[in-house]
């Protein structure tokens, strides 16, 4: 019985361990994530959602071994935390994009004051429609099954206990800041070409009929016009923003646009 338990303790360190590793980098990366990590979700649902993620994850990635002193153990926490933040920031981007994009399209339609406060953050209505309506798509589409593939595969992107270049990890993280707004730009294409002919269309007619209040005319039909144009895009808009999303937890480093 003795021998047993002699057998048996190392194993259990040695998993215990393994497991504290992995789940220091996955509950930095879940705490920063759409869906799991907003801020209407409750530190005890986040918890139970990173063992629930480190207990999948833990047997598909290289076992760690135990550290023989704290000052790898410090390493070890410190590393696995950057890791798992970094990645996390690069997929809260998306939602990022999509709030910027909302705020893009309700200022060109005039819509940026109306239900402004309605979300934790201070967004438009557009841009919170547009962040819920795309956290539940993305969800519907296996968000939590793409995570943990790009969990797994984060330990050949920065393997345990080693330290991210610095010099890479900026430009990757330059790169991504910059295609998400770039996305938060092209989601929003449809409402400011639609607000630039509007425009232009509302000084021809002032022009041509100075008489005419020309802006009591204009900004009904503006108005309307953008909960049409947001009724009407909105599917292909979100469709667009989750096909970004999954290729981007499928090869994180591609930065591209």
């Amino acid at each position: 019985m003795i021998a047993t338990l002699n057998d048996v303790l190392p194993l259990l360190s040695a998993t215990l361990w393994h497991g504290i590793v992995v789940f220091l980098r996955l509950s930095a990366m879940v705490t920063v994530m759409p869906a799991f990590g907003e801020t209407a979700v409750p530190m005890r649902v986040k918890l139970g959602i990173a063992i629930a993620f480190t207990l999948i994850v833990m047997p598909a990635v290289p076992m760690q071994s135990a550290p023989p002193d704290p000052l790898i153990l410090a390493r070890f926490t410190l590393t696995e935390v950057v890791a798992g933040l970094a990645l996390g920031l690069g997929i809260r981007l998306f939602v990022l994009a999509l709030q910027t994009a909302g705020s893009i399209a309700a200022q060109s339609t005039s819509l940026s004051q109306i239900l402004g406060g309605a979300a934790v953050e201070p967004i438009p209505a557009m841009g919170y429609v547009l962040v819920v309506g795309g956290l539940a798509l993305a969800v519907m589409a296996g968000l939590h099954v793409r995570a943990a593939e790009l969990m797994i595969r984060s330990y050949e992107i920065f393997p345990a206990g080693g330290f991210p270049s610095a010099r890479d990890l900026s430009a990757w993280g330059v790169g991504r800041i910059a295609q998400a707004f770039s996305l938060a730009f092209t989601l929003a294409a449809p409402f400011v070409i639609t607000s630039v002919i509007y425009n232009l269309t509302l000084g021809v007619i002032n022009r041509a009929m100075p008489q005419l209040m020309v802006a009591f005319v204009g900004a009904p039909v503006i108005t309307l016009g953008g909960i049409f144009l947001l009724f009407l895009c909105a599917p292909v808009l979100l469709s667009v923003w989750v096909e970004a999303l999954v290729m981007f937890m499928a090869d994180p480093l591609d930065v591209t646009r």
